[in-house]
């Protein structure tokens, strides 16, 4: 019997698969000068394709093909098939991401893009979504990740990458779609996708989804979130057209911070041991409204004025693992060296900390984009003009108990640590957060930031098989925060009573492409990025007057349709570098003395393949290096965190009989490190899951198998208190029903 390494059986399932197919939709033009309304053109096709269709990004040809970067779109079957109900699990299928959790002052979903933190560069139809919140799925039609520093397109941030959400939008097709999912960990869910034209040229739509239960079978997976999605469309099909949308959702969710490391990996602890209360919570009301208009000049001259306004508020109440140790009559005594011990598990202890605070995140940003298409000097072009106006504002009142272990104070008198206890490692308990360790108002931060920025991009058609693709971008950017510990800035403090800088930053993308035929596309491309040090409208001491770390990549790639246009295949080789990070030389003193390097390779393949298969598949090699720190850094030479160099998702679906059709597929990580210091390793896995279902023209049933073989593997990686890691879910069922009316 030959067997198999994982990684060797993953890939044998990906290799031994046929390629899937791409299907290829096309934007209907209105013609200039159209005085009455034209009817909305349906591209055929089934609803039920892994293929992506076009690109929604105005700022980006609508064809895959034309982009000289690597993009990845999850759409809406892709999710429903896979049971992917929030934005981390439908990422899953993004080769390169890896999840962080919750840590310091950042809630929600925490992403590492290409071996780089993505916590700033998720976007919502195009704008930066920066509030700090758990994402649903319910009101999306996709999720595009388009791979690499992308400055030009986006402004601050984006050097791994960025991820758009793409919501959905009315048609003027008459529908409604109801959901309902149940769990074997009690997950109880249901949605409502609700479309209906008001005339020939205008329609609404509104989806909504409420659920409730325990979102894994880990202890500490509790929630209960409901979301409604209302959205109007007028003058479709006519030179202009205005969009009104909103997202509404409140999310009461049970944080899950995971388990903290022992002697190098993620203590040996049974996968559903949680170290947080059952009083925890972190409660989130979200609204994003977005109004944007766009009218057609001419055929070929369009004019777009975009506006959304996003606020976020959340209320947190957070226990987390935080140090391994033992008690004694002197109370609770760290481990030393940390986090190593050979005592029996049974004799070591948890301490716990508080990560309470009151957050709200909000921003308000337009844009004015005019596209024109227009030939000179015998080449064609396919011109971008656009300015951005924006204003970001953060408020974090943090708040710490302070609790006492074995009789001991566990926080030296005066500060704030917020150590509330400590529990036994193996047994923690999950009782109520004790009632004699009060809550004390702790630190106050804020921060806010506006942006102007210009840019534009052309896209050149030299001959029917060669075009070019370049832009700039300029952008002006000024941020300033405060925090109430260390008002005076005093000398020594790691804390930054108040920090401001503007930075001005000149962003490029350049990129040619050969396409010998309609069914091959080859690309070259260089672009770049740049990260403010108070991006995050946070700081540390010694970095606030710092230049930009300043970003670049270099692509080589090529895409593929297959199969009569129904099969697309893509791989690139890259490498993506952050030139100047800021490095640690001495205590408050940073200098721009890093490197971090990543090169890499990356291969996919989406679609049909035929009537009765489809499949999705997306393999990363990520070679990743800090090649640059000071001594006192401590991370030169060091793989950075959460950055496996092997990565691989493949999903497969294929109509056994008539309405009847079975799936599945692997997600395999090869093994990574859950700090930036490589001390603490965590193995790589591969996951199974697993899918059957019966579909009528009206309805569907769908079961849904997770981690088939109750891998035990971890999930989320969280840098800080030397690395924690959270378990994934062990085996789960979801059956789930959808009726079309």
């Amino acid at each position: 019997m030959i067997r198999r390494t994982p990684i060797a059986a993953a890939l044998f399932t990906l290799f031994a698969s046929p390629l899937p197919l791409l299907a290829q939709q096309a934007t209907p033009q209105v013609a200039a000068g159209v005085s009455s309304a034209l009817p909305e053109v349906v591209i055929q096709g089934s609803k039920n394709d892994f293929a992506p269709g076009a690109v929604s990004l105005g700022k980006l040809p609508a064809d895959i093909r034309d982009i000289p970067q690597s993009v990845t779109v999850v759409n809406k079957a892709l999710m429903q098939s896979q049971g992917a109900n929030s934005m981390a699990d439908a990422l899953r299928n993004v080769s390169g991401i890896t999840l962080g959790g919750a840590e310091g002052g950042q809630i929600g979903n925490n992403v590492n893009l290409n071996g780089f933190s993505a916590r700033t560069d998720i976007y919502l139809d195009g704008f930066r979504d920066r509030g700090q919140y758990f994402r649903d799925t319910f009101a999306l039609d996709s999720i595009e990740v388009l791979m690499g520093p992308s400055s030009m397109l986006f402004g601050r941030g984006s050097t791994g990458g960025v991820i758009n959400q793409v919501t959905k939008k009315p048609t003027l097709k008459q529908f409604t779609e109801v959901g309902g999912s149940v769990t074997t960990n009690g997950l109880v869910r249901a949605t409502v996708d609700y479309n209906t034209p008001l005339s020939e040229t205008s329609a609404v739509r509104v989806t909504a989804m409420a659920q409730d239960g325990d979102a894994t079978t880990r202890d500490q997976s509790k929630l209960q979130d409901f979301g409604l999605a209302p959205s109007a469309r007028f003058g479709i099909g006519t030179p202009t057209e205005i969009t009104l949308s909103a997202l509404l959702q409140h999310n009461h969710d049970m944080p899950d911070y995971g388990v903290g490391p022992l002697n190098g990996r993620p203590a040996p602890v049974d996968r559903n041991t949680a170290y947080g209360y059952n009083d925890d919570h972190t409660d989130s009301d979200i609204a994003a409204l977005n109004a944007s208009i766009q009218h057609k000049l001419t055929s070929d001259i369009t004019l777009r004025n975009m506006t959304q306004f996003n606020y976020v508020k959340t209320s947190a109440i957070e226990t987390a693992p935080n140090t391994i140790g033992t008690i004694s009559a002197a109370g609770f005594i760290a481990l030393t060296p940390s986090a190593t011990s050979s005592l029996p598990l049974s004799s070591l202890y948890e301490r716990i900390q508080s990560h309470d605070r009151d957050i709200r995140d909000y921003s308000v940003f337009n844009q004015s984009e005019l596209s024109a298409k227009f030939s000179l000097g015998g080449s064609k072009h396919d011109l971008l003009l656009g300015l951005e106006l924006g204003h970001d504002g953060y408020r974090n009142q943090g708040y710490y108990r302070n609790g006492t272990c074995n009789g001991v104070n566990l926080n030296p008198a005066g500060t704030t640590a917020g150590y509330v206890a400590c529990v036994p490692l193996l047994n923690p308990g999950n009782g109520d957060s004790p009632a004699n360790v009060p809550t004390s108002t702790g630190n106050l931060a804020g921060g806010s930031a506006n942006t102007a920025a210009t840019y534009f991009n052309d896209t050149i058609e030299l001959t029917p098989e060669f075009k070019l693709a370049g832009g700039l971008r300029y952008d002006h950017y000024s941020a300033s925060i405060t925090n109430s510990i260390n008002s005076q800035n005093t000398k020594g403090s790691t804390t930054l009573g108040y920090a401001s800088q503007s930075i001005d930053f000149t962003s490029v993308r350049l990129g040619g492409i050969w396409q010998p035929g309609k069914t091959q596309s080859y690309y070259v491309s260089y672009g770049t990025s740049f990260n403010p040090s108070l991006e995050q409208l946070t700081g540390t001491t010694g970095q606030q007057n710092l230049d930009p770390e300043k970003n670049r990549s270099y692509e080589i790639g090529g895409k593929w349709d297959l199969a009569d246009g129904n099969l697309a295949v893509n791989s690139a080789i890259f490498q993506i570098q952050k030139d100047n990070a800021r490095s640690l030389v001495s205590t408050g003193v940073y200098e721009l003395l890093g490197t971090v390097r990543v090169n890499g390779f990356r291969a996919g393949a989406t679609g049909r393949v035929n009537k009765q298969l489809q499949l999705a598949v997306n393999y990363s090699y990520l070679d990743a290096k800090i090649a640059g720190a000071s001594a006192l850094d401590g991370t030169l030479g060091k793989v950075p965190g959460n950055t496996p160099k092997n990565t691989l998702t493949a999903w497969t679906i294929y109509e056994v009989a008539p309405h009847w059709e079975l799936g599945g597929g692997p997600v395999y990580m090869s093994e990574r490190f859950a700090n930036s210091t490589d001390t603490v390793r965590v193995g790589g896995y591969t996951r199974w899951d697993a899918t059957a279902a019966y579909k009528q023209p009206k309805y569907d049933i769908r079961l849904n198998v997770f981690n088939l073989t109750n891998k035990m593997y971890y999930d989320a990686l969280i840098q800080s208190d030397g690395g924690r890691a959270v378990p994934g879910t062990g085996r789960a069922a979801m059956l789930s029903f959808s009726y079309r009316m």
